[in-house]
């Protein structure tokens, strides 16, 4: 299933995308969906149908529990980074709640000194409570995947290695368009992301090239979190990104970012001066 919330008629659903239609479910929110369980046969019986062009699609989850992004995990920053040295074992920060937007939310711009850049991402949407799992069942635990959009301000991230603030301005988290379940992706390791800055190609890469494959990353993060059903783990950018660019590439007012996972989606952002 591809699974989207959305707004139609001052109220917020939970609905199953079908071309160019949604079928709408009796959940009102998608952790809800998760906890309940209920399979595609029972959502399909409850549903009714609405145009897509009469609905707002919002993030998919309003407000994780937790939103944990692994960073360097392509082997391609060495490409674009020379110097660049490769972890031996994987490295996480955390975004805040307050930064998740949905498709076509604007991103805002802080200020007109922000060096503020994209990175599309594959995102692993908890569906079971995972704690200490091990690597040959850790992809069980998951309930489904969704595209992120990690926004960063390098201004500010780098400044005293100040990872969380310059990652978690409000709207630096796009995400969505939807969560496609697990069933549907047999193998999250041949996914092509990719992203475009008005229309030019910037990031192109499959998750094969992760340094870390998404299993790997489940059985590490458990050893130290309780991994919880809503929760987001984030998997990491290829090259690509504005900051090593040359000369250095900062989005700005005016521009639209499209991040994309294939079998997932495409998530569309305007950037807005918030100035």
């Amino acid at each position: 299933m591809k699974l989207v919330r959305y707004a139609a008629n001052d109220s917020t659903h939970v609905g199953i995308l079908e071309g160019s239609e949604v079928l709408q479910t009796d959940f009102a929110d998608l952790l809800e969906l998760i906890g309940a369980g209920a399979d595609e046969r029972t959502l399909r019986a409850q549903a009714s149908r609405t145009p897509l062009s009469d609905v707002r699609i919002l993030a998919p989850i309003a407000a994780p529990g937790k939103i944990l992004f692994c960073g360097i995990n392509y082997r391609s920053h060495k490409e674009e980074a020379p110097n660049a040295v490769l972890p031996s074992e994987p490295f996480f920060f955390s975004k805040l709640p307050s930064a998740v937007i949905g498709p076509g939310e604007a991103v805002v711009c802080p200020t007109p000194e922000t060096q503020l850049d994209y990175e599309v991402e594959l995102a692993i949407v908890i569906g079971r409570e995972a704690k200490l799992v091990r690597r040959e069942n850790a992809l069980d635990h998951v309930f489904g995947y969704t595209v992120v959009n990690d926004v960063s301000a390098r201004d500010v991230q780098f400044k005293d290695n100040q990872i969380t603030l310059g990652k978690g301005f409000d709207t630096f988290c796009p995400m969505g368009p939807a969560i496609v379940t697990a069933d549907q992706i047999p193998d999250p390791q041949q996914l092509r992301l990719s992203t475009r800055v008005n229309g030019e190609t910037r990031q192109s890469a499959s998750t094969d090239e992760q340094l870390f494959p998404l299993a790997f990353l489940l059985e590490w993060l458990s050893r130290y979190v309780t991994l919880r059903p809503g929760d987001i783990v984030s998997t990491g950018t290829p090259a690509g990104v504005g900051l090593f660019r040359q000369p250095p590439t900062f989005l700005q007012p005016g521009d639209e970012v499209e991040v994309e996972v294939d079998a997932v989606g495409i998530l569309r952002n305007p950037i807005v001066a918030g100035w």
